[in-house]
C-alpha cells in the first residue's frame, strides 16, 4: 500500500503542479461543452428561399405569405424563370425554390388538386429534406385550412406527442451525448501521455529498477486520468442542469456508476496507446487516431442503423456507444437500472479487455 500510495501521488502531482496543465485539465473542456452544444445544432434556420409563382393569384400570394411569416425562413427571393432559379441555387443564394404551377388558383377555386414543385439545394442534403418538411407541411395547413367544412371534419385532426423532448430541443439531445465524448477525450488523451512521458523524460528506466510491481504502476497511472474524467463529468453534469436547463430524471447513482466503468474502458485504450508510443508526440497522434473513428461510430453523428452492415459490428466494440445510451437514458427518460446494467456488461468486458491488453503491453515493453 505504501508503494502504491506513493505512485498514485506521484502520478497525481505530475499532472497538477504546472499551473498550465491544470488549466489545460478543465479550460478545453469547458470550451468545448459550450462551443459545441451551441453549434452542433440540429435545427434549420434563417434560410434564404426562391419562389418561382407562375400563377399569380390570391391563394399563390397567400402560400408565399405564409411561408414568409414562419421562423425557419429569412429571405424570399422572387424568380422570374427557370434559369433564374437555376442559377440562384447553383450560386448557393437560395437553399430552396417554391415553384407553383400556373393552374393553382384555378385549381383551388375549382376545389381540384393543387400542387406546387420544390427544387432544394441537394449539396446540403439533411438541410434541404428539413425545408421540405417545413415547405410541405405549411402547404398542407393551407389546404387543411381551404378544404370545405365536410371534408375538415371527416378528416380529423392527428395528437402528436413528443415523449422525452416534449418541445424537441436539439441541446437536451446533444448535451448528454457531449458528455459522453468531451470525457472520451480528455481521458484517453491524459492517459496516453503518461507511459510516454516516462520514456521522453527518462524516468522510464527509473520504474523497471524500483520496487514497484508492473500492477502497482499501472494503478498508479490510472488514478489522476479517473479523477480527472470524474470531475470533468460532474461539472458538466452540473452545467447541463444549470446553465443549459437539460433536465436529469435518472438516477444519479446509476449515472457514476456507468461514469465509472467508462472511465476505467478509456484508461484502458489510452493506457494501451501510451504503451506503443515513445514520445508523448507519438501518443497525442494516436489518441486522436483512435478517438475520431470512436466518435464516428458511436452513433452521435448519425445512427447506428444507417451504416454498413459490417460497420455496425464494429461498433459492438466502441465504449462511446453503450455510455451514450446510459446518459442519455438516465437525463432524459429515467432508464431503470436493468436498462443500464444492459448497456453496462458490454463496457465492462471492454474495460477488461483494454486493461488487460494496455498491461500485457506494457509488461512486454519492459521486458
Amino acid at each position: 500500500m505504501n508503494r502504491l500510495r506513493a505512485m498514485i501521488v506521484k502520478e497525481i502531482w505530475a499532472a497538477l503542479r504546472d499551473p498550465k496543465a491544470r488549466v489545460i485539465l478543465i479550460v478545453p473542456a469547458l470550451m468545448q461543452l459550450f462551443i459545441f452544444s451551441y453549434s452542433t445544432t440540429l435545427d434549420v434556420t434563417n434560410v434564404d428561399i426562391g419562389v418561382l409563382d407562375r400563377s399569380g393569384g390570391v391563394h399563390a400570394r397567400e402560400l408565399v405569405s405564409r411561408i414568409g411569416g414562419s421562423p425557419t425562413f429569412r429571405n424570399i427571393k422572387r424568380l422570374e424563370s427557370p434559369e433564374a432559379l437555376h442559377k440562384a441555387i447553383d450560386n448557393q443564394h437560395v437553399m430552396a425554390a417554391l415553384v407553383i404551377d400556373p393552374e393553382f388558383d384555378r385549381n383551388i377555386d375549382a376545389h381540384k388538386p393543387a400542387t406546387v414543385g420544390i427544387v432544394l439545394d441537394g449539396r446540403k442534403s439533411n438541410a434541404a429534406q428539413i425545408v421540405s418538411g417545413y415547405i410541405s407541411r405549411i402547404a398542407g395547413d393551407m389546404g387543411a385550412d381551404l378544404a370545405p367544412p365536410a371534408v375538415r371534419a371527416a378528416a380529423g385532426a392527428t395528437a402528436v406527442t413528443h415523449w422525452y423532448n416534449p418541445a424537441l430541443d436539439y441541446v437536451w439531445f446533444t448535451l448528454p451525448s457531449l458528455i459522453a465524448l468531451i470525457t472520451m477525450i480528455g481521458a484517453v488523451a491524459v492517459t496516453s501521455q503518461s507511459i510516454a512521458r516516462e520514456r521522453e523524460l527518462g524516468t522510464f528506466d527509473q520504474l523497471m529498477v524500483s520496487p514497484l510491481r508492473i500492477h502497482e504502476i499501472l494503478i498508479g497511472k490510472m488514478v489522476a486520468p479517473f479523477l480527472v474524467g470524474l470531475f470533468n463529468g460532474t461539472l458538466f453534469l452540473v452545467l447541463a442542469q444549470i446553465i443549459f436547463h437539460v433536465p436529469f430524471s435518472g438516477s444519479v447513482l446509476l449515472f457514476y456508476l456507468g461514469l465509472t466503468v467508462y472511465a476505467l474502458t478509456l484508461i484502458g485504450i489510452g493506457l494501451f496507446v501510451s504503451a506503443l508510443c515513445a514520445t508523448q508526440q507519438q501518443a497525442f497522434l494516436g489518441s486522436f487516431v483512435i478517438t475520431t473513428p470512436l466518435i464516428m461510430l458511436s452513433g452521435y453523428a448519425s445512427p447506428i442503423e444507417n451504416m454498413p452492415g459490417w460497420m455496425q459490428w464494429l461498433t459492438y466494440a466502441d465504449p462511446i456507444r453503450y455510455f451514450l445510451i446510459i446518459v442519455q437514458g438516465v437525463f432524459l427518460k429515467a432508464m431503470p437500472a436493468s436498462a443500464v446494467l444492459g448497456q453496462l456488461w458490454p463496457l465492462v468486458i471492454i474495460a477488461i479487455v483494454t486493461l488487460g491488453g494496455s498491461a500485457w503491453l506494457f509488461r512486454a515493453r519492459m521486458e
